[in-house]
């Protein structure tokens, strides 16, 4: 197919583009995002740039892991319908089967001194790495750490300390508290002229968050596909969602398995979001990882391929923006609090503290270091101190 750039590809190389991206690209959302900008929009050329920022704007503005939305997106460029699924497909399979691998031999290990060893030290460093992780999406998407700035965005600043010590007492990430941000930041800053209907709008969408007697998989299939629905910004902000109900409202895992399913998620190529799998297959096996892979990944493709048409229109909306910028401000309050909460029950003594800001400095201070060598770094730290125990 000729593109707009001019450059020839098929449909057939889009898929094994995202199939070796799917199998081998490391660094999490931000990392993948930027390697798809590199080889499709200035090596490759089958993207234009124009292209490649409104798929981008899609992915920030909409629900859902960043990186799978915009893969689907360009699938869906000059491929559509077709091209959306199979690019969205081959990009989160192959990491999928990797976590369903390892949740296997998490299963079958896990009680063994050796396994036990390599997550003591992981699971020390994923707190590192998450930490700094929300400290960057919290500069970039509510505002940097000075007066002024602070000053100009105090809304934003309120509803994320909220959603953070809301996160903190609860140790459940509240949907309400989200969707109430969205609207009062709406309606703060671009109140869109049909407040009534908006407002029936919000109002239907929290239908369905009713607790029913299902099976496992039925309340599996509910749960994730509230977390695909609901959760902006990028893989790591879904992590105190995920917590809320895995751990505190189902009690499937303890916080321990938790951050186990988290350290999975950094130490695999592909989206971050794909724990899901993992923590699916500890909960009900192979069913499980399979509905709660589908249940998080169909509404990103779903949002992604019916706004694609119409975005241009919907991006330059300012009440949506303004929605998008409350909801996310209160997505990383909670991220914050959720990785407090899980470090108090994980950060258990002197040397898992001391993992824990060494993988922060080490990604601060050594350029183009990459989350899964740190991850490497502290397993084998891990087996080193607990073997001299």
């Amino acid at each position: 197919m000729q593109t707009k750039s001019g450059s020839d590809y098929s449909l057939r190389q889009m898929v094994f583009y995202f199939l070796r991206l799917g199998y081998a690209g490391f660094g999490g959302p931000v990392a993948l995002v930027g390697y798809m900008h590199r080889d499709l929009v200035e090596r490759r050329k089958w993207i234009t740039e124009e292209e490649y920022k409104e798929g981008l704007a899609l992915a920030q503005l909409a629900p859902g892991p960043l990186a799978a939305q915009l893969g689907i997106y360009l699938g869906y460029v000059h491929h559509g319908f077709l091209g959306a699924t199979l690019c969205g497909l081959a990009f989160v399979v192959p990491s999928f089967i990797m976590v369903v691998l390892i949740g296997m031999a998490y299963n079958e290990y896990g009680g063994l001194p050796w396994m036990q060893a390599i997550f003591y030290g992981v699971g020390a460093a994923v707190i590192g790495i998450i930490a700094l992780s929300s400290y960057k999406l919290t500069i970039k998407s509510v505002s940097k750490l000075n007066l002024g700035e602070v000053k100009a965005k105090w809304v934003l600043w309120s509803f994320f300390l909220i959603a953070a010590g809301t996160t903190v007492a609860t140790r459940h990430e509240s949907v309400l508290l989200l969707v109430v941000a969205g609207v009062l930041y709406m309606l703060i800053k671009a109140p869109p002229r049909y407040t009534g209907k908006a407002a029936a709008s919000v109002a239907l969408a929290g239908i369905g968050f009713c607790q029913f007697e299902w099976s496992t998989l039925g309340r599996i299939a509910l749960f994730f596909t509230e977390a695909g629905t609901f959760v902006f910004g990028s893989g790591l902000a879904i992590v105190p969602f995920l917590h809320g109900g895995v751990v505190s409202q189902y009690q499937w895992l303890t916080e321990k398995e938790f951050l186990d399913a988290v350290a999975v998620a950094m130490i695999t190529p592909g989206p971050v979001v794909i724990t899901v799998g993992f923590i699916g297959y500890l909960v009900a096996g192979f069913p499980g990882a399979t509905v709660a892979a589908l249940a998080t990944f169909l509404p990103c493709y779903l949002i992604t391929v019916l706004l694609a048409p119409y975005f241009k229109a919907i991006a330059n909306h300012k009440s949506i923006k303004a929605f998008v910028d409350g909801i996310t401000a209160a997505v990383i309050g909670s991220l914050v609090g959720a990785v407090v909460v899980i470090a108090m029950g994980s950060i258990t003594d002197l040397a898992t503290a001391l993992i824990a800001i060494a993988s922060m400095l080490a990604l601060i201070y050594v350029k183009k270091l990459q989350e899964p060598y740190i991850i490497l770094a502290a397993a084998l730290i891990g087996l080193l101190l607990k073997s001299s125990w």
